[in-house]
């Protein structure tokens, strides 16, 4: 197999000050929003990733996925205003889109002013130089 290198990455910035379970909530319907609505998925590189028994691992991404925390949901409104500056793609993901039904959840962020929201997720995917730029304020993430 050639090696080709990979010229993308993921990242995901989490809000620390949420309880983990509700965060890989978070962070599983943000990725899978992203990966959903990103122009260009042949950039995410998914691959099928075949074992010594010959059995499938299908769709596991190349490329590097990146979790880092925020300090609070502030940092995270910032980070993400940032990228739609930049016109990169992001995907996040408040506190008002748990408990109930999702109809539920849409009506109470309707009812929300942005300002008001309690980001705990910010997931995008774009150039690395790009990304390493973007993120340089938030540290690995550290359970």
């Amino acid at each position: 197999m050639t090696y080709i290198p990979v010229t993308h990455k993921f990242v995901a910035v989490l809000n620390k000050k949420v309880p983990i379970g509700n965060l890989m909530n978070a962070l599983a319907h943000a990725t899978a929003g992203l990966a959903a609505s990103y122009p260009d998925a042949q950039q995410m590189r998914f691959d099928d990733y075949i074992d010594a028994n010959d059995n499938r691992h299908s769709n596991i991404s190349d490329n590097p996925f990146i979790i880092l925390q925020a300090d609070n949901s502030n940092k995270l409104r910032t980070f993400r205003q940032a990228l739609i500056d930049a016109g990169v793609p992001c995907v996040d993901f408040t506190s008002t889109m748990t408990e109930g039904t999702y109809a539920e959840q849409q009506e109470r962020t309707r009812g929300t002013p942005e300002s008001d929201l309690d980001y705990w997720a910010v997931v995008t995917f774009g150039k690395i130089e790009d990304m390493t730029q973007l993120t340089k304020k938030f540290s690995l993430w550290r359970s």
